[in-house]
């Protein structure tokens, strides 16, 4: 069995679907259905049960994900080892936004435990750069919020988010349930500064021009709520001052936490990295 079939196998597995196992993997999803039905004629039984919602395992399926996971993992340590014998011994890891994400927190748990001899270097990212220094090559690999421009980068999508709008608590849209845009249509909202990612920029304005004042950090655009009143855009689940509040947007698409590292890369440390990523993020 090639390691790159026990890969395809491991996603659909996970995924339990296989236009998401294709997403995930980056590739179409017939060319993903072939190397699974091949795998299936080498093992000599189905490992999925297919139906039109998606896929579940087979016994035989549950058998071979514990020791595909094994092998994917001894060849990540392998490659790894290797990597450090020639002198890799570093990844540099950028995070945008909140780094007591849990998700974060179990990434981190369990990348010590697959690398113990690997140092790992964080670099806290401001807003005006999705990627977190990944182009200008500050960083090895990024955990930040799509979308942005994806020229020449890999995305793997980790969890997607609900977002709802900052207000401070006096204001009287912060005692509703839910919003829509086209209620805070004559709000000022905050700014990233010129030349930050058009793409980028535009989600966290819901997709129209808006005026407001500039800021480059999360605090800055909790405090121009504060101070000013600004509209502001969240993802639900953080901690707010008691002085703000956060209300649902029901018309906004939501926000996903992605990793991300420059295409082409083949450095194992990143790919184990968001492996790792992807399991700690959907618990």
């Amino acid at each position: 069995m090639e390691l790159r079939t026990l890969r395809y196998f491991v996603a659909v597995a996970e995924e339990l679907h296989f236009g998401r196992a294709a997403t995930r993997l980056h590739m179409s999803q017939p060319p993903l259905s072939r190397a699974i039905k091949q795998l299936e004629a080498d093992v000599g039984a189905p490992l999925f049960v297919r139906s039109p919602a998606g896929v579940t395992l087979t016994p035989v399926g549950t058998v071979l994900l514990d020791e595909a996971r094994a092998l994917l993992d001894h060849a990540d340590r392998v490659r790894a080892r290797v990597s450090a014998a020639a002198g890799v011994t570093t990844i540099t890891v950028g995070i945008l936004g909140d780094g007591t994400d849990p998700g974060v927190s179990r990434l981190a748990a369990a990348y010590r435990r697959r690398h113990p001899g690997i140092e790992i270097r964080v670099r806290d990212a401001d807003l005006t750069d999705p990627t977190c220094g990944l182009r200008t090559g500050l960083v090895d690999v990024a955990l930040t919020r799509a979308p942005f421009d994806e020229t020449a980068l890999t995305v793997r999508a980790l969890r997607s988010d609900p977002v709802g709008v900052v207000l401070r608590a006096d204001d009287p849209l912060a005692r509703r349930d839910g919003l829509r845009m086209a209620e805070l249509s004559d709000r000022r909202w905050f700014q990233f500064p010129r030349g930050t990612d058009p793409v980028w920029q535009a989600y966290w304005n819901g997709g129209l021009p808006r005026e407001g004042p500039v800021v480059r950090a999360v605090q800055e655009c909790l405090q121009a709520v504060l101070w000013n009143g600004t509209v502001g855009l969240a993802p639900l689940g953080h901690d707010l001052p008691a002085e703000l509040a956060v209300v649902p947007l029901t018309d906004m698409a939501p926000s996903r936490v992605v990793a991300v590292w420059n295409a082409g890369d083949t450095n194992p440390l990143i790919r184990s990295f968001v492996e790792i990523a992807t399991t700690a993020y959907r618990h």
